[in-house]
């Protein structure tokens, strides 16, 4: 089954997601181990939603 770039992007907006709450968590209480792993978590959903896009020739 060909890998279409779907479950990429799905994972990226999880991972923005999750991130986004951590980010925001670390702030509210001033966390920077969480906000820095936060901010990680956004990145990393980016960069899956790149390669979920580039898989889809998007």
């Amino acid at each position: 089954m060909k890998d279409n770039g779907i479950s990429h992007k799905i994972k990226g907006q999880v991972n923005k997601a999750k991130g986004k709450i951590k980010d925001q968590v670390g702030n509210a209480t001033d966390n920077k181990s969480l906000q820095a792993e936060g901010k990680l978590d956004k990145a990393k959903g980016h960069l899956q939603e790149t390669v979920g896009k580039l898989k889809d020739g998007k």
